[in-house]
């Protein structure tokens, strides 16, 4: 059994300390109020087997309170009092200096808590550790200076959840979509030196991976491009690649033939299409940002995007190439073909390719194999989408998320026209759904006085991210604001006026339903009689963004928080305040957004035509998922899925595994077992390997794919899914 230290570091747990604890205080009392050596063995003894029956490490702070409890529980108030004076005395101590020890332990790569904050970063890697260091001296200014005392309480607490914080003592946004058009067809500055128009598609390929690398480096959220933008050089190139041919054939021939002339342009194009693509993949994968991580980027392949019909002709022989390459993968330390975690797929399904005699249906065909064997791309349906995204007057509109499921609302600029590229999003404050429903006791009239308590709160945590942007001089982040990311702003002109009036959004996130519903109405969301309750509750915070928005002239919207490690902090906080409640509490994580539970048995077409009326209402932001086996010799069944998506719900995706043991050479799920500590482990089914610097999993966990492993409650979670096909 292991316990968390105060620095983040695991060792395993010691009952001699807890004995050693308890006697010092016993020490400092009279003789006549006094335990027996023996009393303070049970006392130890006791705080030991609550410690194995919670299945996960806990922290100090969580022992320290249950040893409290059981001085207590013996009648031995005086020794209680002063267990408490002494650990009250440690913590000024200790918040005399809250930051040296964290940060030796980061570099020390002995920090289990940050070690699995983040699936996607490697926390032995300079970059990573430099990036996490530079975090815990933000997070510490942003307790200590930045946030209103309350706000912290409650973030610590696990009544909600302030996400970012190791950034939040920089003036960065969240996420957005990068107006690559304007980068591209315009020309941009990167690092004070000009970059034109590209005259070529490889160009502007390299181009766009320069763009994106920078923009990861100026936010901490995720970033999404649109292949459309490139769509354009496709043609600048044919006309180049035409003229060289051209003038070769006339070199060698003296003539040129027509035919010939278009056979061997078109096959330099599309040797060109394969390079510029590929320096897309590699670089993304390859490339670490100022964060230690590959860029957080989504690409986003929507033949409806293109402005004519040749340019969608074009568009779709990219989308192609993308699909194909990211069939194939990427290959490991040893060679091996793999499943790579970016960049991330979005597909849209639109008539033109859901049919079977569609003219791109070839597209989603292709796009099914790929999800079969490397989990992407997601879909995006184009019909639902139109019907849920409408503008202030009423036009429905498709575009892409930011990142992996962070979605702008509509937005009509002051000539009248949409607007999407170039928007952004201020940042998000959770609340958990499942803590205010505990709080109430169950009591209705309760809960919703709660939760408006808990509405304040994240409002005011939000206007706090809103205020940290305002003022904000475009001259922190050129490349955003200067160059055409996000903007061309002047220098030394402030972010203020692309702050308000719906240009960028500010993000309510909720977790949790699945685990409120059924407390405060003992059934799950799924049960038609809990459902409207479920109903009620997403509407009460659309409710109250709406109302934020009017006085505020400030985007928020609602948004279907993708949990990753904040799965187990909340889990872990409930279990401190309520203790274990079948079914709400007896898991180490709590669930995503509005999903149905992961160990909830329902078949995929019944969940995701369910999960569509919640995604209706997360405006800010909502992804579902379908778990499923290997589906790569059953490709009609994930065609049957996508046609379905189409037809049903805006945003989906289908989860498979995909994994790799580098000591055998195992092609198949890795899996998940206990060790003799009862620590949740990966193991391959194969060989027994568990050294996680030898086997390659990926999973998606939070709309995104992750390849570095996870906390004990995500890992409980994956443990947890069952198959929905």
């Amino acid at each position: 059994m292991k316990i968390i230290k105060r620095s983040g570091a695991e060792v395993p747990f010691d009952i001699t300390k807890i004995i050693a604890a308890v006697t010092k205080a016993n020490n400092t009392v009279p003789d006549d109020e006094k335990m027996t050596p023996i009393q303070i063995r049970r006392i130890a003894e006791s705080v030991e087997n609550i410690c194995e029956k919670m299945d996960r490490a806990l922290n100090v702070e969580e022992i320290q309170e249950q040893v409290e409890t059981q001085i207590m529980a013996h009648g031995a108030y005086e020794v209680a009092k002063k267990y408490i004076t002494y650990r009250y005395t440690r913590s000024l101590i200790r918040k005399s200096n809250t930051t040296d020890e964290q940060i030796l332990t980061l570099i020390e790569c002995n920090n289990e808590e940050v070690k699995q904050e983040n699936s996607n970063k490697n926390p032995t890697v300079n970059s990573v550790q430099r990036d996490y260091m530079a975090g815990e001296v933000s997070k510490d200014i942003t307790r200590r200076l930045l946030l209103p005392k309350d706000i912290v309480d409650a973030h610590e607490a696990g009544l909600i959840h302030f996400h970012d914080a190791d950034y939040f003592a920089q003036h960065m946004h969240n996420c957005d979509l990068v107006n690559l058009e304007d980068m591209l067809q315009n020309g941009t500055v990167i690092s004070g030196t000009m970059i034109e128009k590209p005259h070529s598609f490889s160009t502007a390929c390299n181009i766009a991976t320069q763009i994106i690398a920078q923009v990861a480096s100026n936010q901490y959220g995720g970033q999404s491009i649109s292949l459309t933008h490139l769509a354009p050089f496709v043609q600048v190139s044919r006309e180049k690649l035409r003229r060289e041919v051209a003038a070769e054939l006339q070199e060698l021939t003296g003539e040129v033939d027509p035919e010939k002339l278009e056979k061997l342009s078109e096959k330099r194009l599309r040797e060109e299409i394969q390079r510029g693509v590929q320096t897309i993949q590699y670089q993304v994968v390859t490339l670490l940002t100022t964060n230690g991580q590959a860029p957080f980027v989504t690409v986003f392949m929507y033949l409806g995007e293109a402005k004519d019909e040749a340019e969608r002709r074009d568009l779709a022989i990219i989308i192609e190439e993308v699909l194909r390459q990211r069939y194939r993968g990427v290959k490991n330390e040893k060679g091996v073909w793999v499943t790579p975690a970016f960049p991330k797929l979005v597909y849209v399904l639109e008539e033109d390719n859901i049919h079977e005699d569609a003219p791109y249906y070839y597209l989603t065909e292709l796009a099914a194999r790929c999800t079969a064997r490397r989990m992407v791309p997601d879909y995006i349906s184009e019909k639902i989408m139109l019907q849920l995204k409408k503008d202030k007057n009423g036009e429905g509109h498709c575009y892409t998320c930011m990142g992996c499921r962070s979605f702008l609302t509509p937005y009509v600029d002051e000539n009248g026209k949409p607007k999407y590229y170039g928007r952004f999003n201020q940042g998000v404050v959770t609340l958990n759904l499942v803590d205010v429903a505990l709080s109430s006791g169950g009591n209705i009239e309760k809960f919703w006085q709660i939760f408006d308590e808990r509405l304040d709160l994240c409002y005011r945590a939000l206007m706090c991210r809103h205020n940290r942007l305002r003022g904000t001089l475009s001259d922190a982040a050129p490349i955003l604001w200067q160059y055409g990311a996000l903007a061309r702003l002047q220098k030394g002109e402030t972010i203020d006026r692309l702050l308000y009036g719906g240009y960028s959004t500010i993000s309510l996130g909720y977790a949790g339903l699945a685990e409120c519903v059924r407390y405060m109405t003992g059934r799950s969301h799924t049960d038609p009689a809990a459902t409207p309750f479920a109903l009620q509750v997403m509407q009460y915070m659309n409710d109250a963004c709406r109302r934020w928005k009017e006085k505020e002239n400030i985007d928020f919207s609602l948004y279907g928080t993708p949990l990753e490690s904040t799965t187990y902090k909340f889990a872990k906080c409930l279990q401190k305040r309520f203790g274990i409640i079948e079914g709400v509490t007896d898991r180490n994580y709590i669930t995503n957004s509005y999903h149905v539970h992961v160990t909830e048995p329902i078949d995929a077409f019944t969940k995701l035509a369910f999960e569509a009326q919640f995604q209706a209402l997360s405006p800010g932001g909502a992804i579902s998922y379908v778990e499923v086996p290997n589906m790569q010799d059953n490709i009609p069944a994930v065609l049957e899925v996508m046609k379905f998506i189409y037809d049903h719900i805006m945003y989906a995706e289908l989860n498979t595994k995909s994994d790799y043991c580098q000591e055998c050479g195992y092609d198949g799920e890795i899996l998940i077992q206990k060790d003799e500590d009862g620590k949740l482990v990966w193991e391959c089914p194969n060989c027994g390997n568990r050294d996680q610097n030898k086997l390659n999993v990926a999973r998606r966990t939070c709309g995104y794919i992750g390849t570095q492993f996870w906390n004990q409650g995500r890992t409980q979670e994956i443990k947890d899914r069952v198959l929905h096909l």
